[in-house]
């Protein structure tokens, strides 16, 4: 069986939560502003879990998209096995 790739847009939708939470931390390494009473970088990552879910959602729908490319041989719903 084979093994299909991900496409470029499923690979970017998953690197932008590890990129935005790892590399970033330089840009918002401060506690103040206070934003809903948690410092900004503790509020930066809370905000990320639900994001990151929303990426991969996006990634997982774009894989399994009907115009998806499928392999030639899963086309034909009548081959022969």
């Amino acid at each position: 069986m084979a093994v299909k790739r991900p496409s470029l847009g499923a690979l970017v939708l998953g690197l932008i939560p590890f990129l935005t939470m790892c590399f970033s931390v330089s840009l918002w390494d401060r506690v103040y502003p206070m934003i809903l009473g948690v410092p900004f970088n503790l509020f930066w990552l809370l905000v990320w879990i639900p994001l990151t879910s929303a990426c991969m959602w996006a990634a997982y729908r774009l894989e399994a998209s009907p115009h998806a490319e499928t392999p030639p041989h899963d086309r034909n719903p009548e081959r022969v096995q």
